[in-house]
């Protein structure tokens, strides 16, 4: 699986408006099949608890804070990619200039 960090560098929605590479991505994500729509999740969840875990140690430890922010920042930098090179074998190149066209 190839990683993309944007839309944009996957090779079937580069001719195409942000809105429409948007709206392709969405459709081959409901295109997923179970273990990859498993991974997908397992991998937003170990993003997403250390965040709610840190958030809950403020009441004890105001740095808790500034590490969950610095958390949150992966969530793009890690799920993004992984979204977009599972999703991208679900994107055909013929369906995108049909669509690109309307």
């Amino acid at each position: 699986m190839k990683l993309y960090f944007s839309t944009k560098q996957i090779p079937q929605l580069q001719s195409l408006s942000l809105t429409q590479r948007l709206a392709a991505v969405q459709l081959a994500q409901t295109k997923l099949i179970g273990p990859e729509k498993l991974c997908l999740n397992v991998l937003k969840m170990l993003v997403v608890i250390p965040v709610f875990t840190l958030i809950i140690q403020t009441a004890t430890n105001w740095m808790a804070i500034a590490w969950a922010l610095l958390i949150t920042l992966l969530y793009p930098i890690l799920v993004k990619p992984v979204q977009y090179g599972l999703c991208a074998k679900y994107i055909p190149q013929s369906n995108i200039h049909k669509e690109g066209n309307k």
